[in-house]
């Protein structure tokens, strides 16, 4: 099934200046079983279903209301010391460091031919800083983290400021996103957007 791009064909906007990558689900892969073992055993309970306590309090986290060891210690349900939340966080980030080697070919072929490539991802402080330096961080001018600017995907405040730092009209900026409410939301604003889902081929969205 062909993805949903949501502000028309890419035809219409041939050379678009600035391509927005979010990171999980597009530049990384989901976390592997191992990874949320892993977590769950540092934990103490269980955290990867949708209803757990370490998605509960997420966004509060991202948007970098919650410190490292406030937001543990929330998702823990008891007082976590500075080393546990650093244990913690040091797991989440790894779980969610496995690089999705496809798009990892879009980013060298859009690098190669100069374009302007940049990062958006719903992502707490600690992540963020570990992340910092990553070989995938290399094809990117911009990077744009909501712990960083304290609003989360997909208020439309963080496409506007996205846009305002790239100084950059929306109609020129294609954001690549594996969430529909983030795609709708940069769509409304007149982002041209690619819905990543599994199965996407980025080269033929893309055009490339």
């Amino acid at each position: 099934m062909r993805p949903e791009v949501y502000a028309g064909p890419m035809d219409y906007r041939p050379d678009p200046h600035w391509y927005v990558f979010d990171y999980g689900m597009v530049i990384s892969t989901a976390p592997e079983d191992a990874d949320w073992l892993a977590m769950e055993d540092a934990a103490g309970l269980e955290l990867r279903h949708q209803a757990s306590t370490y998605w509960r309090h997420r966004r509060d986290y991202d948007e970098g209301r919650l410190s490292s060891v406030e937001y543990w210690s929330q998702v823990l349900g008891l007082p976590v010391s500075l080393g546990k939340a650093a244990e913690l966080d040091s797991l989440d980030a790894f779980q969610w460091s496995h690089l999705n080697l496809d798009t990892l070919d879009v980013l060298e072929l859009l690098s190669s031919r100069s374009a302007g490539l940049a990062v958006l991802s719903n992502m707490p402080a600690a992540m963020a800083d570990e992340f910092d330096g990553a070989s995938w961080t290399k094809y990117f001018a911009q990077s744009f983290y909501s712990s960083r600017i304290g609003m989360t995907k997909p208020d439309p405040g963080v496409f506007r400021h996205v846009a305002e730092e790239l100084g950059a009209e929306p109609s020129s900026i294609v954001f690549i996103d594996d969430k529909a409410e983030n795609i709708a939301a940069a769509a409304a604003l007149g982002f041209t957007t690619v819905h990543h889902v599994p199965g996407t081929d980025l080269l033929r969205e893309l055009q490339l």
